[in-house]
């Protein structure tokens, strides 16, 4: 990996939000000024909304991190909730293991709460990602929840992050009177070219890096226009770029490395050149991404007559298919999201392990047997407080079958399988784009 070779203690551009690497410019640091603010007004909804990638659960994650001592928040990260399914998963957060059967009496049972935590001098705010795709009904009765108050006071406030569809969905005019609570819109815009050199610095500092600039102007130039400013973008190119320029043997960086980097993220069309200048990437073999706990590695194929790698044969067009590609992490998190909407709560899964990063959950699916029970899935959700990526595997109507599975199963080294509920899991997935 590239870290000891541009002398970084840890890898400065995952796409994995870490509060660490928060960066306050692009308006995002008088956003959060804004936010905190208006949390502690205790009026009305707040509305956050950004494209795919430009921050916002960083920026959520900051603002939670921020909060004063007497806030206590609570994160919905799984829009498609029910509204009943919504109420046990806020009173779970506010410590309620048992909720009541029932809507209304959930109501009652989180009203209690809230008064308790009015009297005790403290305030609740709710965090809700990925808005757009929260129906109309449960908007409405998201709206609902704001009413219960004193006297004097809101006893619940709710702070809504979602892309620009989100915008569309509010100018519906049967949840016009949600619209009418909104007292605050902030708008996430993508980052300028002067922005991204700042954050691009910001990060590499964070990471440990004290050299001279590694991207030049036109580098810049170059990825924000390949990125549209959109954080996430920018953090995927920086990184194959600096995978390339390793691979090369090379500390600085060329517009040649940032080109492959865009091929290989497909954010544009990859344009094939001669064979003597043919840049091309392609992954190492699953052992080595499991020695170094990381995903990828780039191998290059130098373009100058001094490359140690020799050029492939005229005929061999299609990248090298000898090492099987990893398996995309992000994507199953997402396609089991979407299984979670549909599947019947009771439905269970052996939750065979969990990693704290996208790259060694890789690392752990290409270690599976092929035993193992299907469909294997990702889930991306919290675990014990901390976002995780977790492997689960089977899918099984009861407890019975489920257990009948796992006493059969071999446990991966480290780990203990255990039992989960499509219901359970509901409450916890976090976003993954």
């Amino acid at each position: 990996m590239y870290l000891d070779y541009f002398g970084l203690k840890e890898a400065p551009f995952r796409i994995t939000p870490n509060t660490e690497y928060w960066y306050a410019g692009g308006q995002r640091g008088e956003m959060l000024a804004a936010l905190l603010y208006a949390i502690g007004q205790g009026e009305g909804i707040v509305k956050v909304v950004g494209e795919v990638g430009s921050g916002k659960t960083m920026l959520c994650r900051k603002l939670a991190a921020q909060l004063p001592d007497s806030v206590d928040s609570v994160y919905l990260g799984n829009p498609t909730l029910p509204p009943d399914d919504m109420l046990a998963a806020i009173l779970a957060d506010l410590g309620v293991d048992t909720p009541e059967s029932g809507r209304q009496a959930r109501l009652a049972q989180l009203n209690t709460t809230l008064l308790a935590r009015h009297t005790a001098g403290r305030r609740v705010v709710v965090f809700v990602e990925e808005a757009q795709g929260i129906a109309l009904d449960n908007l409405e009765f998201l709206r609902l929840l704001t009413n219960l108050e004193t006297a004097t006071d809101k006893l619940l406030q709710i702070v809504l992050f979602g892309q620009p569809e989100f915008d569309a969905l509010l100018a519906d005019p049967r949840i016009r009177q949600l619209k009418d609570r909104i007292t605050l819109s902030l708008n996430l815009s993508p980052l300028t070219e002067s922005e991204v050199a700042a954050y691009l610095r910001a990060r590499l500092a964070v990471a440990g890096y004290r050299g001279p600039d590694l991207f030049a102007p036109a580098l810049i130039a170059r990825m924000t226009r390949l990125s549209r400013g959109l954080s996430r973008r920018i953090n995927v190119l920086a990184d194959k770029t600096l995978l390339a320029a390793y691979a090369g043997q090379t500390h600085t960086l060329t517009p040649a490395h940032l080109e492959a980097a865009a091929g290989d993220a497909e954010m544009q069309p990859f344009q094939r050149q001669p064979a003597t200048r043919r840049l091309r990437l392609a992954w190492l073999s699953a052992g080595l991404a499991a020695a170094l706990g990381l995903l990828a590695f780039v191998a290059w194929q130098a373009p100058s007559p001094s490359a140690s790698l020799p050029s492939p044969p005229p005929s061999q067009t299609a990248r090298p298919s000898a090492t099987p590609a990893p398996p995309d992490v992000v994507d199953l998190a997402r396609q089991t999201r979407r299984w979670l909407v549909t599947a019947a709560p009771d439905t269970h899964v052996i939750q065979l392990a969990s990693a704290k990063e996208a790259a060694q959950a890789a690392v752990l699916l290409n270690s599976l047997s092929a035993a193992t029970p299907q469909p294997v899935r990702v889930l991306h959700g919290l675990s014990r407080g901390a976002p995780a990526w977790m492997i689960l595997a089977g899918e099984f109507p009861d407890r019975e079958t489920a257990m009948a599975a796992l006493r059969t199963l071999a446990a991966p080294p480290g780990s203990t399988p255990f039992l989960r509920t499509v219901g359970k899991m509901r409450t916890v997935v976090l976003p993954t784009g």
